[in-house]
């Protein structure tokens, strides 16, 4: 209800003022019937209003109303944190680790709860190889909406089964689809957790998210010091994405960037 309330406090509001517009520019209704069509329809229009403002506060990458949120670290440091969402699986989770090892970089894994549980070995052989993990939900779902109770059971339950994996870093938070208004921060908020977002997605982007050459460029053409990388490397349909990838490591190691994690990254704002 963290959600829903406040829109609906500043959809009241929005109407109110509507309400006021509206008799200062047409004067009183004079019926009954006429007064409950301006109302019904100052009602809508303020409704969707904050519908849409609310929909594009919800997968905004730089504007969140609580927490801490991390798009990308302001640095003179030729640092990135290469980040991978979903998963593991069985069968592509050795292939990313092995081009990792081969780059010498590490990377942060936002892992799914659920699909840890179905591939066990997938996300130890992923803590074996040194690399930070991630909470990326537990099912995946929209955190939109949610309560409290679900949301923490969502991340608590990932957070459990990354620990049983053996691993005992940070674990970061992001979002499914980097999708939350004010109940999931609010959450992370209340736990000391960042929200971490990113500022570049080559292959979550129209046009280019199936061509592995277009990827590479557009990473190394706007890739900043700081940056933090999104890519999905899981499942088969991401065929380009794991073509791209030790294209891209090759390409920004010739640019002097070093690849660090989230936790890394972030503790840069510190320092």
């Amino acid at each position: 209800m963290l959600d829903v309330l406040p829109a609906l406090l500043v959809a009241s509001g929005v109407a109110a003022a509507l309400w006021f517009l509206q008799r200062r520019l047409f004067g009183a209704a004079g019926s009954r019937p006429r007064a409950a069509v301006r109302l019904t329809a100052v009602v809508l229009i303020a409704l969707v209003a904050v519908a849409y403002g609310a929909f594009q506060l919800s997968k905004s990458r730089h504007v969140q109303l609580l927490g801490d949120l991390a798009t990308h670290v302001e640095t003179d440091q030729k640092v990135v944190a290469l980040t991978f969402d979903d998963g593991p699986e069985a069968v592509y989770t050795q292939q990313i680790i092995d081009v990792l090892r081969d780059h010498d970089a590490r990377a942060t894994f936002f892992v799914i709860g659920g699909e840890c549980r179905e591939s066990p070995q997938s996300l130890r052989a992923l803590v074996r190889a040194g690399h930070e993990i991630g909470n990326h939900t537990w099912s995946h779902p929209r955190l939109l909406a949610m309560s409290q109770t679900a949301i923490r059971d969502e991340i608590e339950r990932t957070d459990a089964v990354i620990r049983a994996a053996g691993y005992e870093g940070p674990v970061a938070v992001r979002p499914p689809n980097g999708k939350r208004l004010i109940a999931a921060p609010y959450y992370l908020r209340r736990n000391g957790r960042t929200t971490v977002m990113w500022d570049l997605e080559p292959d979550s982007i129209a046009g280019i998210c199936d061509d592995a050459d277009a990827m590479v460029k557009y990473v190394r053409e706007n890739v900043r010091p700081g940056s933090i990388i999104l890519m999905h490397v899981m499942y088969e349909a991401r065929g380009a994405s794991r073509e791209a990838l030790p294209r891209i490591l090759d390409g920004l190691s010739a640019d002097g960037y070093r690849f660090v994690t989230v936790s890394e990254l972030l503790a840069l704002r510190e320092s």
